[in-house]
């Protein structure tokens, strides 16, 4: 199963797809133009001309690649999606029984990015798009907690059963939760909260590595 590709391809919204390196650069360039301008001003102050300004592009450069401001930040969305799952797929531990690990290592490659990546505090993976407009995509989160499910039931041997997924999906949610607010008001993460969403995930392996 080809994760990365499965989480990605719905929530990428292009409206050309780059075939030269020249444009996949200038995507590039108004993708880190994007999100710097989203560390600055938020996302509501998004603009396509200021993006323009900030990659040194035209408006009509922007509009080339992305119809609205919705699909750029989905575009941006994509990238972080793909960026953590590159790393969570590097950093999963190879003893199969260390399921706690695997967990782990998603919420480090979460912060991670947190830490690092521009604009990622404020947009995460893209559900708070769905917030601001009106959407019949399945939210991101469900997507995270298909694919810690499958990472869970084929590489670590948890057992699939129904509260399976659905603990594994509230997981995510509360996850999601406590690391918004570890960064609300602390760029390296308030670690009260971070140690409190280890403490639950520890609590869901045990109860699942028993069943």
């Amino acid at each position: 199963m080809n994760l990365k590709a499965e989480l990605s391809a719905s929530s990428l919204s292009v409206r050309a797809e780059p075939v030269q390196q020249r444009s996949a650069e200038r995507i590039t360039s108004l993708l880190d133009a994007a999100a710097e301008l989203i560390d600055s001003h938020g996302i509501d102050g998004l603009t396509t001309s200021d993006v323009a300004t900030r990659s040194g592009s035209s408006v009509g450069v922007v509009y080339r690649y992305f119809p609205n401001i919705q699909s750029l930040l989905k575009a941006l969305a994509a990238r972080n999606l793909d960026k953590f799952t590159t790393r969570l797929q590097e950093t999963l531990p190879e003893d199969t029984s260390d399921s706690f690990g695997a967990m782990n290592a998603a919420i480090d490659a979460y912060l991670e990015l947190a830490r690092s990546e521009a604009g990622f505090r404020a947009l995460r993976f893209g559900d708070v798009i769905d917030d601001r407009f009106i959407s019949d995509e399945p939210a991101r989160s469900t997507g995270l907690a298909a694919m810690f499910k499958d990472i869970l039931v084929t590489r670590y041997g948890i057992n699939s059963t129904p509260e399976l997924e659905f603990d594994i999906e509230v997981l995510v949610e509360v996850g999601d939760a406590l690391l918004h607010r570890a960064f609300r008001y602390d760029q390296q993460g308030d670690e009260r909260f971070i140690t409190r969403l280890r403490e639950l995930t520890q609590e869901f392996i045990d109860a699942h590595d028993a069943a």
